[in-house]
């Protein structure tokens, strides 16, 4: 069974080039958006080579991506989809038996991969997985279910295991995590995605791009996932979104993987901790600490970062 589309308006026209410049700048041309047939997901296709897959967070959307897409398009097939209900993808249901929106998140996971292997000729196996944020937990418990076809992970300011001792939220997502009624004003106000803009980087974003971060959240009726992820941080195996971060096995199919890690050290929720914690599960992993970077360590050390990603592509098996 895969998850549904929950049926919507039919999108809006595609911009032109020049109100696309000015509307979401930087953000790759239309010929590169397509989309999902079954669930209507939709993803950015650039570049051709080996398929490396963006995975992003939240209450970003796959602009986040946009400068590591045209560095990394002369050496790879980079495909950038936006997660259901964030971006320019509609909202997914769970299709009966699925019990929360995260399996419905994988089962989205899963279209994407079929349609591009069917559909658009990748190949099965060797694909290598770009994962931020909440794309961390997702693309690592999709990989654990789907053995041999990620062949290289890159990991930046992201978790694919349980918090460690010690670690704790800041106090305004453990707020909206644990208060409805908190939940409920921050969803009406689309404050966290407005604050996060601004305080996930250390480099400031123009205006025009914290208009485009927040572009396709605009309306009440379509920013309910990004709430709806911070309720969903998991505090214990009780939560449903536990068993992405303590998958069966521990993580330990993805510990033989080649793995790249790049670090925004100034992150105030993805702190240093949690990559000491990377670095001691994964001793063989490569890091790169950019100490000017914040959560967004795409935004603040795009270019590094890209060369860092770029070389590893093109050294590792």
């Amino acid at each position: 069974m895969t998850a549904r589309a929950v049926d919507t308006p039919a999108p809006d026209p595609v911009p032109d080039p020049a109100t696309l410049e000015r509307l979401m700048p930087g953000y790759p041309a239309p010929r590169h958006w397509r989309r999902v047939p079954v669930t209507g997901q939709h993803y950015l296709d650039l570049g051709s080579g080996q398929p490396v897959l963006f995975l992003h967070g939240n209450p970003s959307w796959s602009y986040v991506w946009r400068g590591l897409l045209h560095r990394l398009a002369p050496h790879a097939r980079c495909l950038a989809p936006d997660l259901p209900g964030f971006g320019l993808s509609r909202h997914l249901r769970p299709a009966d038996g699925v019990p929360d929106p995260y399996e419905a998140q994988l089962e989205g996971l899963d279209g994407l991969y079929r349609h591009l292997v069917r559909d658009e000729g990748l190949p099965e196996r060797g694909w290598t997985f770009v994962l931020h944020d909440w794309g961390g937990p997702l693309g690592a418990a999709w990989a654990l279910r789907n053995p041999g076809v990620v062949a290289r992970l890159v990991c930046c300011n992201t978790v694919a295991f349980p918090f460690p001792d010690g670690f704790r939220l800041p106090l305004p997502l453990r707020w909206i995590r644990d208060h409805r009624p908190v939940a409920e004003l921050v969803h009406a106000t689309n404050a966290f995605a407005r604050v996060a803009v601004r305080a996930g980087v250390h480099r400031p974003l123009l205006t025009a791009e914290r208009r485009a971060y927040l572009r396709p959240h605009a309306r009440r009726a379509e920013r309910r996932a990004l709430t709806d992820a911070v309720r969903a941080i998991p505090r214990g195996p009780a939560d449903p979104a536990w068993r992405l971060l303590e998958p069966p096995g521990d993580g330990a199919g993805l510990s033989e993987l080649p793995l790249l890690i790049g670090w925004g050290m100034r992150d105030p929720v993805f702190t240093p901790a949690l990559l000491e914690e990377w670095v001691r599960r994964h001793p063989h992993a490569v890091v790169h600490r950019f100490p000017d970077a914040g959560h967004f360590v795409m935004e603040d050390a795009g270019a590094e970062l890209g060369d860092h990603v770029r070389d590893f592509l093109q050294g590792a098996p």
